[in-house]
């Protein structure tokens, strides 16, 4: 099956993508506005761009329905050029949920979802405690795009933390002990890190000599 993206309804168009392009990494942001109030959000729509120099992405799309409104996170982000990427381990799912409610202004998500900040080293956005990983970053440029408020932001990283106990002496990291999650299609389902395989990255010889291996073999044999 095939479709021309502009013969699709919008909402098609997002059950395709974010159907296909999977496992998706999870930012829960934290940011914090012009008068000092803290907020958490979660986003899907997030990858880390580069590491030199160390910048992270984040789709942010505007309130849904009616006029185009902007999210708190893109509002602070604005209001003061900071954010706090943290990480989501499968501890970490249920209190990320309830960070997605669209709570009333006058309703704190982070203590309504039992999580716990604490103050950045280099930037004025909160980080999350529970958090296996804490990226601290400022925004370096903000697009954008489209309708409804959408906006592409790419933040340089700052500082990081990592849960002691995770990476060892030689910056080696134990992906276990990190149990992060990934966002897999909209019916509420996710993938944790725990089934994995090994697929080593071939060089040009290697590949030639497994070419050379492959047409000595005789006619009908597999292996």
């Amino acid at each position: 099956m095939e479709w021309a993206v502009n013969d699709l309804a919008e909402r098609d168009l997002y059950k395709l993508l974010v159907n296909t392009v999977l496992p998706r990494p999870i930012a829960l942001v934290t940011t914090v506005n012009a008068q000092g109030r803290a907020n958490a959000a979660p986003f899907s729509f997030f990858n880390v761009f580069s590491h030199a120099p160390p910048l992270v992405v984040l789709g942010i799309e505007g309130r849904a329905g009616g006029e185009a409104v902007l999210k708190d996170t893109m509002r602070n982000i604005r209001a003061t050029g900071s954010f706090v990427v943290n990480l989501v381990d499968r501890a970490l799912v249920e209190a990320m949920q309830v960070c997605a409610i669209d709570f009333p202004g006058d309703v704190d998500e982070i203590a309504a979802a039992g999580l716990e900040t604490a103050p950045s080293r280099q930037v004025i956005a909160p980080r999350l405690t529970q958090s296996p990983v804490q990226l601290e970053c400022r925004e370096t440029v903000s697009l954008s795009l489209g309708t409804r408020d959408r906006n592409l932001v790419v933040g340089e990283i700052q500082h990081l933390h990592i849960r002691d106990g995770i990476v060892d002496e030689r910056l080696h990291v134990d992906i276990d002990k990190l149990d992060l999650v990934g966002r897999l299609h909209g019916a509420d389902w996710y993938v944790t890190l725990r089934d994995r395989f090994q697929a080593p990255r071939q060089t040009l010889e290697s590949w030639r000599a497994r070419q050379a291996a492959a047409s000595a073999k005789p006619e009908g044999e597999t292996r």
